[in-house]
């Protein structure tokens, strides 16, 4: 029987598109009637666990997903663009999304922020509640996603950019920059400053740690071996900054410069720094990341990598402006990397 089902989903995917099925086809594949299905799904209580199993596997073996629109019409558009962050904590996403909703609000779109907490797992959540809505596009943070979410994405067949990021594996469209090649231009730059005794504040986001990754690995290549890293939880916050240098001025060979993973860390190591009376950037430099508005004010001011937020907001709105405009299917791929500059203040 499951072989069957299997042989079924994969048929309906082809001839019809995962976007076009229907409760009827869901009911074929689980062998249980259509209105056992609507129930399944809206009314769970009133059937029992292995029906609800039944019919949840044929959604997962179909890629089913159920409409909430009014109406129910699979095929109206919702006007409506999801936009998936990991948090709202810090300002670091600010010009990416104000430029993203300016730029769909002109034409007409309205957008909805979920917040994923730095977790694949909450986003794989988010993306279950907000599908069933049929958002006409999807905007994520980031390409390092659950195995279930990828594919729900490619079975729902909605435009997704990926943004922040570069990936070798993008779901469907990509635009962002290279954290590895951050982490990388970082280390030359201040090893080429003549620092030799580096170290690490990072919160546990998966993209910090990458650049945190690609800088060890290039102080390794240039023969430094030992660099002390500090990981916190997330989100940055001007305290995180604070006990990460902490730790680090309690180990025993304090460092010649900390590289923060965002603007939000290095202030907070700034001010600790400051409480201990250390000059920056004669007894310790501070690098961080993100170039917030704040950035160039704080004292001494930072030195950090520039990303064009907002440049990110407007390719991701063209890009699926673009695709929403395409009723044939066809579309070229979008790969779009928006770069990054190094930009050097005084704390360095």
């Amino acid at each position: 029987m499951a072989k069957k089902s299997t042989k079924d989903s994969a048929s309906l995917q082809r001839s019809q598109g995962a976007p076009n099925l229907t409760l009827i086809d869901v009911a074929r594949v689980a062998g249980v009637s259509p209105i056992t299905v609507s129930r399944a799904l809206h009314r769970p209580e009133v059937v029992s666990e292995a029906t609800r199993e039944k019919v949840h596997e044929a959604v997962r073996a179909t890629g089913y997903v159920p409409n909430m629109l009014a109406g129910g019409l699979a095929s109206s558009k919702s006007r409506l663009v999801a936009i998936f962050l990991p948090t709202i904590a810090n300002s670091i996403f600010a010009d990416t999304v104000q430029a993203l909703m300016d730029r769909l609000a002109k034409a007409g779109y309205q957008t909805l922020l979920g917040l994923t907490g730095y977790s694949a797992k909450q986003e794989e959540a988010l993306l279950e509640a907000i599908l069933g809505r049929r958002p006409d596009g999807i905007v994520l943070t980031g390409t390092l996603h659950t195995e279930a979410s990828r594919a729900r994405l490619v079975q729902a067949g909605i435009p997704v950019v990926e943004a922040w990021d570069l990936s070798e594996s993008p779901i469907d469209m990509l635009v962002g920059f290279s954290h590895e090649q951050i982490g990388k231009a970082i280390a030359s730059r201040l090893h080429e400053k003549g620092y030799r005794r580096f170290s690490v504040v990072t919160i546990d986001d998966p993209r910090g740690l990458r650049r945190c990754n690609s800088l060890i690995a290039e102080l390794e290549r240039r023969g430094i071996t030992d660099v002390p890293i500090e990981v916190l939880p997330a989100p940055a916050t001007l305290e995180i900054g604070r006990e990460g240098l902490r730790r680090l001025l309690d180990r025993d060979s304090p460092p010649e410069v900390v590289v923060c993973s965002s603007d939000t860390v290095a202030q907070g190591v700034l001010a600790e720094a400051a409480s201990r009376r250390l000059e920056v950037p004669r007894d310790l430099a501070v690098m961080g990341f993100g170039d917030l508005s704040s950035a160039a004010h704080v004292y001494p001011a930072l030195s950090t990598v520039r990303v064009d937020g907002a440049r990110i907001g407007n390719e991701v709105a063209e890009a699926l402006l673009e695709r929403f405009l395409r009723r044939d299917g066809e579309h070229s791929p979008v790969r779009i990397d928006t770069g990054f500059t190094l930009v050097e203040r005084a704390s360095t």
